[in-house]
């Protein structure tokens, strides 16, 4: 053998053994990535409304004090503001949802002794931006179709708005059933002199204090909580200096390890089904299995996680870095719920390739996405004369 050939063969055996050598680091997954085609964007800075529900300050108006009214639920002691405060970023900071018989606020209600109506099942998604709800990737979205709840059981926000209030755990409570309450929560509305004269002048009709008007008043309030001017909005609008270059170096990361796969978009959401194992609750009594018992919950909206802790459709995962953490395990093949195996993960899952670094940087850049400009104000009073938002004091 020549020395040339020699020397080229102990260079190829130095690669050989570089290449293999152990430095203690995750070695990264083979990029087999599929890729999904998306592009991102800034907010729309206006909102659209459904053709048979026209935004009005009246409606607006009418639907926030009704919001905060619990002569909505069955016994009179919840409201929607009671699960969407807007102290709380219009979600709550609890896991999961304590409706009926209870008392306080967010992280400090509890229920009420004794007591035997369960947890709500699922956390509570923040209503801000929900008026985007649907939104694809190129910013395209229909609001009579939009997508509601973490198993996508109704479109609209017209339809979300009476769903809490026939769950018995929600709103309805006990002494009432589900095919009747919404007749008797309009027909205490129609005797108050106040609600009458509002829905009046809001819907210009006869006998407008109505189920249908009800929902419309409430989703035309609901769909006027948008933020749609956070930093990172800024940045898709052309100022480079409203994120700082650590941010962009995150937001690089979080598409190329296959965030993006899933979260894309205006509303950083693809809003499909995904099934991921997320650990579960012991607070039910039995295990939710999602959509169609599959284990499958709707991707949620990354803007504004500061105010949606604790994370995931049970609020199983206390904080971002654990909500990382849990996707490096399952993406590693590790088992966090007893129902899942691994092979029924999604796909998508499956090609996640993060490191502890990322995360840090994949967090900094998640909070560009945070926007504290949205309505805050509380009514001071409701017409029915109840507790605004219900028993939370």
């Amino acid at each position: 053998m020549s020395r040339i050939e020699k020397f080229l063969l102990s260079v190829l055996l130095m690669i050989f053994l570089i290449g293999c050598g152990g430095d203690g680091k995750k070695r990264k997954k083979a990029s087999t990535f599929t890729k999904v085609v998306t592009t991102f964007s800034a907010l729309p800075k206006t909102v659209k409304s459904p053709l048979d529900n026209p935004s009005t300050p009246e409606k607006k108006t009418l639907g926030k004090l009704l919001f905060y009214d619990p002569i909505l639920s069955g016994n009179k002691d919840v409201s929607c503001a009671t699960c969407h405060h807007p102290d709380n970023g219009y979600a709550e900071f609890l896991d999961i949802s304590i409706g009926p018989n209870a008392t306080g606020l967010g992280s400090r209600r509890k229920f009420n002794t004794p007591n035997d109506i369960p947890f709500v099942k699922r956390n509570a998604p923040t209503i801000i931006n929900s008026a985007y709800n649907g939104m694809d990737a190129f910013g395209n979205y229909e609001p009579s179709e939009a997508t509601m709840f973490w198993d996508d059981r109704v479109k609209s926000l017209e339809n979300q708005v009476l769903e809490p209030i026939k769950a018995f755990e929600e709103m309805r409570g006990h002494g009432f059933d589900a095919d009747s309450i919404l007749q008797i929560v309009v027909n205490r509305v129609k005797h108050i002199p106040e609600y009458q004269k509002l829905f009046a002048s809001a819907f210009n009709e006869p006998e407008a204090v109505s189920v249908t008007n009800l929902a419309k008043a409430i989703a035309a309030f609901e769909r006027s909580l948008v933020t749609n001017n956070s930093r990172f909005d800024k940045y898709m609008r052309g100022d480079q200096d409203a994120i700082l270059t650590s941010e962009k170096e995150g937001f690089e990361l979080f598409k190329s390890v296959g965030c993006v796969n899933c979260h894309n978009g205006p509303m950083f959401s693809d809003y499909k089904m995904h099934v991921l194992g997320t650990p579960i609750t012991e607070k039910l009594e039995q295990a939710d299995f999602g959509v169609e018992d599959t284990f499958a919950f709707r991707t949620p909206t990354l803007r504004n996680l500061r105010f949606t802790a604790p994370y995931m459709h049970n609020g199983s995962l206390s904080s971002l870095k654990k909500v990382l953490e849990f996707y490096e395990d399952i993406a590693d093949g590790k088992k966090r719920n007893e129902y899942v195996p691994v092979r029924k993960y999604d796909p998508f899952v499956r090609q996640l390739n993060l490191s502890v670094k990322e995360m840090s940087q994949i967090i900094s850049f998640l909070n560009t996405l945070n926007d504290t400009n949205f309505d805050r104000t509380i009514p001071e009073s409701v017409p029915s004369g109840l507790a605004v938002g219900g028993n939370i004091q």
